[in-house]
């Protein structure tokens, strides 16, 4: 693999001051990212057959339920 940073570009000097998880609290107060397991990943490849078959869901949970 080649390297493609420019030897004048320190990277010990570029990142001395910087601080890991900086933005990680706001990050996650505005955001609604969800992690999908694997295996629900290959079902639902798209946001969009995620919200599908959650809004299905959704719709299912309102139906009566017959005892």
């Amino acid at each position: 693999m080649d390297d493609e940073l420019r030897p004048e570009y320190d990277l010990v000097t570029l990142l001395k001051d910087g601080e890991q998880g900086k933005y990680a609290e706001r990050y996650k107060a505005g955001t609604n990212l969800v992690l999908l397991d694997p295996n629900v990943a290959h079902a639902f490849p798209t946001a969009e057959a995620v919200n599908e078959a959650l809004r299905l869901v959704m719709e299912m949970a309102k139906l009566p339920v017959r005892s």
